[in-house]
């Protein structure tokens, strides 16, 4: 007869406790009924979901289950929403909204929701936000970049997960939370922790037991909480995907401060107004576009288009895009003062003194580079502003970093009166709360975690080099074999922040799932446009440093006539 703790081993008791009341008869015939006293009693009927949602309603949670100060938290509401309910594409899931109480009483709460499905397949899924946060992520949707043909996460039976991040504003970069210390520890990392906690409180509660694998993903604001996820809590999540990451948020923000700045320059006579961005764009894509082997509107061989186009940094007659003598003569050309703002901040930046362990002066990656194929318009957004250097998106991350998380000064100017020097202390305390940008990912790594982080080539707002760079520190940390057993860097020439030339999707979640529970270590990858254009047309999704290269004959949109080039 086998032993009692192997029958709740092969059972999955442990793993799925709700298994036991509807199979428990079964067991007893496996294990014997003298060995769990069970042989008289016949199972109890499993618990309606609808009666375990609303047991769940007005729950509250002490502080100690939550492993970053709180004073608790507390559920506002339990709502069973019913699979064939209006616009409801997840199926049948108990919908719960609550709120995490800060230590501070001025501090704001953090608002969850957590989506717990009658079909659990005993995992959760936790999603990153965007921007400064300060909206409710619901967890009810698409993750990033998924393709829309595949079921939402929470329909595939995942326990969905999202909070504002401990703020609320309907503003994208409204800053005035950095004021509060409680605010600014949750949005630089704190929330990711405690609603985690909290949403397992909630599985735990709901269906009795503990999930099996737990995972994140998220991009930009998101992809730097999967950073959090790794760096700061690695015991907690199985796989992270991390799109695009806004990591390294302080010196990414003090770029941002000199990107606007130079577009500022000379009484305003450096700004770039869209015209010109877009004729710039296309001298760019006409001699690049081809170096991949295909002229399919997507530039992928980067390098190559470095190489070919360094004249357009010259302020010299060798530069095509530059006006006649360096006068600004019209929107086909750019002055010297403009070529000067795009070479001011295609320069790494540098704030003078290191942020961090191993960081040689903290440079930031270029801000922007047309050899990355970048539009200067995405998201319907024209990233150099629309009317003027104000309107740029670079603009208000600076503002709002700066002045109000740095200098905590709302009435400073930034543009006329900051100097990083002068905030040196502040900047690296900053950095060790607000960033996400250590290389060290030893527990990550020795628990079996991974990671899959990928950005696109024609990203306008967060740079690629910013991931390039940081892959580049985890590569002098580990080894080639070492680092990847358990981290994979994916660049997509075409795709930008929000659109790009190639819209890029792919299913990321279900690599991740391979890789964490089958072992199945991700190669290339492949994505699908979804551009109304061009929808349909397939790539490979090579790892860093590879590209797509046209391989002379085939379905040019196809990504079998594509193979990964070094």
């Amino acid at each position: 007869m086998p032993s009692l703790s192997y029958c709740l081993f092969r059972s999955r008791v442990v793993r799925q406790p709700h298994w036991w009341a509807a199979n428990v008869l079964a067991l007893a015939a496996f294990c014997g009924a003298q060995d769990i006293g069970y042989a008289a009693t016949p199972a109890a009927a499993p618990m309606a979901p609808a009666v375990a949602c609303q047991k769940l309603s007005g729950l509250t949670i002490a502080a100690g289950a939550i492993g970053e100060p709180t004073s608790g938290a507390s559920v506002g509401s339990a709502e069973l929403i019913a699979a064939d309910a209006p616009k409801n594409i997840n199926g049948e899931y108990c919908k719960v909204l609550g709120a995490i109480h800060p230590v501070d009483r001025s501090a704001p709460d953090i608002n969850f929701e957590v989506n717990l499905p009658s079909n659990w397949n005993h995992k959760t899924l936790q999603f990153g936000g965007g921007g400064l946060n300060g909206v409710l992520v619901s967890g009810l949707g698409y993750y990033n970049r998924q393709p829309e043909a595949e079921a939402t996460p929470l329909k595939q039976g995942y326990v969905t997960m999202g909070s504002d991040s401990g703020h609320q504003s309907a503003i994208a970069f409204d800053g005035k939370f950095y004021l509060n210390a409680e605010a600014l520890e949750n949005y630089g990392h704190q929330q990711i922790k405690k609603t985690h906690d909290v949403a397992l409180q909630l599985v735990q509660a709901r269906y009795g037991g503990k999930p099996e694998h737990n995972y994140f993903i998220g991009a930009s604001q998101g992809g730097h909480e999967g950073f959090d996820a790794v760096q700061r809590y690695p015991n907690d999540y199985d796989g992270v995907v991390a799109g695009y990451p806004a990591h390294n948020v302080v010196m990414l923000h003090l770029a941002a401060w000199n990107y606007a700045k130079a577009l500022q320059g000379e009484g305003g006579k450096s700004w770039i107004n869209p015209a010109k961005a877009k004729a710039l764009v296309a001298m760019v894509y006409e001699r690049c576009d081809g170096l991949d082997g295909a002229k399919d509107g997507i530039i992928s061989n980067v390098r190559a288009c470095e190489a070919h186009n360094a004249s357009l940094k010259l302020l010299t007659k060798q530069n095509p895009i530059r006006c006649a003598g360096g006068a600004d003569t019209g929107n086909d050309c750019l002055s010297d003062a403009q070529i000067s703002a795009l070479n001011a901040i295609d320069k790494p930046y540098e704030v003078g003194f290191p942020l961090f362990a191993d960081d040689k002066g903290s440079a930031a990656f270029p801000k922007w580079t047309p050899f990355a194929g970048s539009t200067f318009r995405d998201g319907g957004i024209d990233i150099l502003g629309t009317d003027g250097p104000t309107k740029a998106l670079q603009y208000a991350p600076g503002v709002a970093t700066l002045g109000l998380a740095i200098a905590q000064d709302p009435n400073l100017d930034v543009y006329k009166n900051f100097d990083p020097k002068a905030y040196a202390a502040r900047i690296k305390d900053l950095a060790q709360r607000i960033s996400a940008n250590s290389i060290d990912l030893d527990q990550f790594k020795k628990r079996g975690g991974k990671l899959i982080m990928y950005h696109g080539l024609a990203d306008d707002f967060i740079s690629p080099y910013s991931s390039i760079q940081y892959y580049g520190r985890l590569k002098s940390r580990y080894d080639a074999a070492s680092l990847g057993e358990f981290v994979k860097f994916y660049t997509i020439p075409g795709m930008g922040h929000v659109t790009g030339v190639f819209g890029a999707r792919m299913s990321s979640l279900e690599t991740l799932e391979k890789w964490v529970e089958h072992g199945v270590a991700p190669g290339t990858l492949l994505a699908t446009d979804a551009n109304k254009e061009t929808q349909g047309r397939t790539r490979p999704v090579c790892q860093y440093p590879a590209w797509p290269h046209y391989r002379g004959k085939g379905d040019i949109n196809s990504a079998q006539s594509f193979s990964c080039r070094t």
